[in-house]
């Protein structure tokens, strides 16, 4: 009697799918937090505000779609930054003109416009396009304590 090979063993599979958020349902789940600058280094703010306004700490995350949420930065005056950045980092900018270009210390920026520094830095972590455009438009800085948006009910972002 011939042997008989055993019965292959059959391995059900499901089909992995990709999840892509819909842009209507991104916008639901939007949240506000409120993230204090006082003492913080300034590219390790601008790194995790930029992560909460791209939605990469959500599991819905998808990176053609804008799901992120509000980010109110506060104290933005009293940012720190190390070695002696704060008298020779220089912010350009150019005019389009020959011999255009323009130069600001850090110093002197955070004088006039004490947004500015972070902003410019949050905005250089973000998409250079029209959704990079539209998720900074989430930000909110303020140089003090005060904000304005305490009706949207922010939750405070505590430091890991």
């Amino acid at each position: 009697m011939p042997l008989e090979a055993p019965a292959p063993q059959i391995s059900v599979q499901r089909a992995m799918r990709t999840f892509v958020a819909k842009p209507q349902e991104a916008v639901a789940q939007r949240k506000w937090w409120v993230v204090d600058a006082q003492n913080q280094p300034l590219g390790r703010v601008a790194s995790r505000v930029a992560s909460l306004l791209r939605g990469k700490h959500k599991v819905v995350y998808t990176p053609h779609v804008d799901t992120g949420d509000f980010v109110i930065v506060v104290n933005a005056t009293s940012i720190k930054v190390t070695g002696k950045k704060a008298g020779e980092k220089m912010y350009y900018r150019h005019s389009g003109y020959p011999g255009g270009i323009r130069q600001r210390s850090y110093e002197d920026l955070l004088e006039q416009k004490p947004d500015a520094p972070l902003t410019l830095a949050i905005r250089g972590m973000l998409p250079k396009n029209v959704l990079g455009r539209q998720m900074i438009k989430k930000l909110k800085v303020y140089p003090s304590a005060q904000h304005p948006h305490a009706a949207q009910q922010p939750q405070a972002l505590s430091w890991k």
